[in-house]
């Protein structure tokens, strides 16, 4: 059997397609709402054979200037008693202009692109790290993700800090006006990812900062390094790292929830963390998400996922039409 061939069996096997699935976020079209979080497809090679599975978007990186190899082996860890991962991959990939040249082939799926700054970098010099891969991507994704709540480069979470966050969101505004200009195109959604350890007091200051630097949206949530109430052995739990899965499902919902009640729904919301059931999923779009990504959900319970989440979506549809 063909590559063409093996595709469209998978999806019909996984595919579900009906436009009462498909959403408009942020000005652009999804055909449903069900979306692969970065980190699976690090550096552009799959997004169109993951697309088979039902994904309405795939979000690819995360993406920094130069290649580097990430922290050291091993980096990842499945916790099976608590249905989570840990890992401490540390922002490991071939760096942005190798991805460019994977993403000059014709997408099937929309596309995110998420950014970071290489581990070597100094805080103070984090928004050329950013800046030149919005750059290099601009013409090649659909929408970027500023990631500056991975728990695995030392340092990258102060960037999440009113002042210096502010500064380098401004910095993407200014580039993508000046960008969207220069190729007579509109300007790029730009989103921001945050963590799950935020006080209140600091999602407050994110909704600010949404709000001033006219962002497009935000990301809720990255990996948590907490380790509350997990069954697992102290050699898995003890591990540095991210924790993801679903310990981390109550805290994600929690947070946009907040966000949402909080920002008076004024932007988007993508919620990821913790999503392995149909309910996952059902229960972050009704507490204020507009979207959702799945990344441990997907290693868990395979493709079949993204299915049962489509599915129930036309069921639920089918109901509040009645």
């Amino acid at each position: 059997m063909g590559k063409l061939g093996l595709s469209g069996l998978i999806r019909r096997c996984y595919f579900v397609e009906d436009p009462r699935l498909e959403r408009e976020v942020f000005g652009l079209k999804f055909k449903n709402p069900v979306g692969l979080a970065a980190g699976f497809d690090k550096n552009a090679e799959l997004y169109n054979e993951l697309s088979d599975f039902g994904f309405g978007f795939v979000e690819i990186g995360t993406l920094t200037p130069r290649a580097q190899d990430g922290n050291p082996k091993k980096r990842l860890f499945r916790l099976k008693a608590d249905q989570a991962i840990i890992n401490r991959m540390g922002f490991n990939n071939k760096g942005v202009d190798a991805a460019v040249e994977r993403l000059k082939k014709r997408h099937r799926v929309l596309i995110g692109g998420n950014i970071g700054k290489n581990k070597v970098t100094p805080n103070r010099d984090a928004t050329s790290d950013y800046l030149l891969c919005f750059r290099a991507l601009f013409t090649h994704v659909d929408y970027f993700v500023v990631n500056v709540s991975s728990p695995n480069t030392p340092g990258l979470r102060e960037l999440q800090e009113k002042e210096p966050l502010t500064a380098l969101l401004k910095a993407l505004q200014e580039e993508n006006s000046t960008l969207a200009g220069k190729y007579e195109v509109k300007r790029k959604p730009i989103l921001l990812k945050i963590a799950p350890d935020l006080s209140n007091d600091q999602l407050l200051d994110i909704i600010d900062i949404v709000r001033g630097t006219v962002l497009d949206g935000v990301i809720a949530t990255n990996t948590t390094i907490g380790r509350e109430h997990l069954n697992s052995s102290p050699e898995l739990t003890g591990q540095a790292g991210g924790l993801s899965g679903k310990p981390l499902r109550e805290r994600s919902t929690e947070v946009i929830r907040f966000l949402h009640e909080k920002g008076k729904g004024d932007f988007p919301i993508i919620g990821v963390g913790g999503i392995h059931s149909p309910d996952d999923a059902l229960e972050k779009l009704e507490a204020g998400a507009s979207l959702v990504q799945l990344w441990t959900g997907f290693v868990y319970e395979g493709p079949v996922l993204v299915r049962q989440i489509n599915r129930a979506l036309l069921i639920k549809e089918a109901q509040s039409a009645q």
